[in-house]
């Protein structure tokens, strides 16, 4: 299992991005439309093509960073939109960045790091975190792969690795998932006290 930053590169160049969507996922379209303070500094860890950070940056957000290891993935955005300052596109692996954020949102970057590193992703979230801050996200609900990304999970799984971490706001099934996901996700919201 080759996780390395080239490995996930070349799956960008091949196109080789079955989770891409290609739009921004509804449950957190949905929930970035009721965000208010346009202010807020957002990460999205693992982010790729990130349309998320695209539909957040239309919409008047600012300060969004992506972090990701694919500098195609990077590329790929900042090719779409331009604009976006250079220094919030993070050539980077996810443990080294160091700084804080209001919100870091989380979509198909937990389900594809090794299931090992899955307590050091709780560790990390909390430590990039302000004080109040938030992860939000979706999650699969669902076995999915041993071998190789993406890993799946379920409900008791993050309730275990996230409650001593957080105070868990939200962890439902998602009403309102792309369709080739209907069933299959979980949505996060998630405190740092």
């Amino acid at each position: 299992m080759d996780l390395s930053a080239s490995a996930w590169d070349n799956r960008y160049i091949n196109n080789d991005i079955g989770w891409d969507l290609g739009v921004v996922s509804p449950p957190l379209k949905a929930y970035f439309d009721q965000l208010e303070n346009k202010e807020l500094k957002i990460l999205i860890p693992g982010g790729g093509n990130s349309y998320e950070s695209e539909y957040l940056y239309k919409q008047g957000f600012n300060n969004v960073y992506v972090v990701d290891l694919s500098k195609t993935a990077l590329d790929n955005l900042n090719n779409r939109i331009p604009e976006l300052p250079k220094n919030q596109l993070l050539n980077s692996d996810f443990f080294e960045v160091n700084d804080t954020f209001d919100l870091i949102i989380e979509q198909t970057f937990f389900c594809a790091i090794s299931p090992e590193l899955r307590v050091k992703y709780a560790f990390k979230i909390k430590e990039l975190l302000k004080s109040k801050g938030k992860l939000v996200g979706i999650m699969f609900d669902v076995p999915l792969n041993k071998d190789r990304p993406p890993f799946g999970g379920n409900k008791d799984e993050y309730i275990a690795l996230f409650s001593t971490h957080f105070k868990i706001d939200i962890l439902e099934k998602c009403y309102n998932s792309y369709k080739n996901r209907q069933g299959r996700e979980l949505f996060i919201k998630l405190l740092k006290e």
